[in-house]
């Protein structure tokens, strides 16, 4: 076993913490913290939020890069500092070098979206893609540190980051000090690490959950171990880790409840009840705390919880996708198959009956040649936008009543 976990010593402390909230303050964004009573209306508990896709880059990830940097001796920025990231740690790390004259590699794995890639690189770091995932990447990291004796700054397993990410849960007991319970995403560990120390001392009474998402619960079975990580590809990249880290477990392991896993089509749905409930743009790892208060119910009814929102940095189009997805698993949009007789004023008569119920055509598609069974019909795909379920079935069943229909 690691002498990390066995040692008695605290990896962090609460003075940390609060000597890390000095030291960056002048570069981070103090996000806001704020009561949505949409989302408390929807899901039976009081829900605050604490807005850390609001930062600089859209993550509380640039916390935990700006303490670690702060903490540099003059030898060690001259040096330079080097980091392995698909995304937010890269950015954090990236925009604090540049405010401190500090030279950053960040080696990124080889299919890292271009726009994160891009986005790095604005803030003037040299990116080197290497790797299929962050374990390979983080190999060609350890070759150019060896080289150029860099000094590296860990996305979450190091003390000084966690010290960092541990600063968002000051700021949040300052702003909303009668929350009794803290739903925090999970990946290596440091977010929660970081919220555990400031709870356990300042609060020890309220109760910290964490969340996974089903290909990265290697804590499914908590408070024993062996959680099973199958890996792959998930919306909530963020917190896409196989292996946390050991000084954020030993920060957090005694001091959380228990740790809830969610599915893919869970933090799909979170993310676009955030979109429309809340106005938030949030990134799935972000949307993971919502996912698990809206899966568990029962749980968390009648509870003032605290939802940090981890980050906003989610792609335009996976956006775009994911809302919509949403809206065609709620009803809300429509995507009917008819057959119909190849004759002229068919789709007339299928449009006004969609627009007699106040449905709203989004998209048409009409085939002839090979997706209808016979040569005297045709096949037409409609996409209807409904204002809900409800609204929906009455849709479809008047079409059901004059044609063949089914919804895909």
């Amino acid at each position: 076993m690691s002498d990390v976990l066995t040692s008695v010593a605290p990896v962090v402390t609460l003075l940390d913490i609060e000597n890390a909230q000095k030291r960056i303050a002048s570069t981070v964004v103090r996000t806001p913290t704020i009561a949505c009573p949409a989302l408390s209306r929807l899901t039976g508990a009081e829900i605050t939020l604490k807005l850390e896709n609001l930062q600089a880059i859209g993550s509380f990830k640039e916390r935990g890069a700006a303490n670690k940097m702060a903490l540099l001796t003059p030898e060690e920025r001259a040096r330079g500092v080097i980091t392995v990231s698909a995304g937010n740690h890269a950015q954090g790390v990236a925009r604090q070098a540049s405010l401190l004259g500090i030279d950053a590699t960040i080696v990124m794995p080889r299919f890292t979206p271009a726009t994160k890639v891009a986005a790095t690189q604005a803030w003037g770091a040299n990116v080197v893609l290497a790797g299929d995932d962050f374990a390979s990447a983080c190999v060609t990291a350890e070759e150019i540190q060896n080289k150029e004796g860099r000094v590296l700054v860990h996305p979450f397993n190091d003390p000084a980051v966690i010290a960092g990410q541990g600063t968002a849960a000051l700021e949040l007991l300052e702003d909303a000090p009668d929350i009794d319970t803290v739903v925090v995403p999970v990946g290596g560990g440091g977010l929660i690490g970081g919220f555990a120390t400031v709870m356990a001392a300042l609060r020890p009474d309220v109760e910290i959950i964490g969340v996974q998402v089903e290909a990265y619960a290697s804590l499914a079975a908590f408070p024993t171990e062996g959680g099973a990580t199958l890996g792959g590809s998930t919306i909530a990249e963020g917190i896409a880790v196989t292996q946390l880290g050991d000084h954020c477990l030993r920060a957090f392991r005694h001091r959380i409840s228990k740790i809830l896993v969610v599915n893919e089509l869970q933090v799909e749905s979170a993310i676009t009840t955030l979109a429309e409930k809340a106005k938030q743009v949030c990134e799935g790892a972000g949307a993971t705390g919502l996912a698990a208060v809206l899966a568990n119910p029962e749980m968390f009814k009648g509870r003032k919880v605290a939802l940090p929102l981890s980050g906003g940095n989610i792609n335009a189009r996976i956006l775009a996708n994911t809302i919509l997805r949403s809206l065609l698993r709620d009803g809300r949009i429509l995507r009917l198959i008819f057959q119909i007789p190849d004759r002229p004023g068919m789709l007339a008569d299928i449009s006004a009956r969609i627009g007699n119920y106040g449905g709203n055509i989004i998209e048409v598609s009409h085939h002839r040649l090979f997706a209808s069974p016979s040569v005297q019909t045709a096949e037409l795909v409609v996409m209807i936008e409904a204002r809900d379920t409800q609204h929906a079935t009455q849709i479809e069943t008047d079409l059901a009543r004059h044609y063949i229909v089914r919804r895909d």
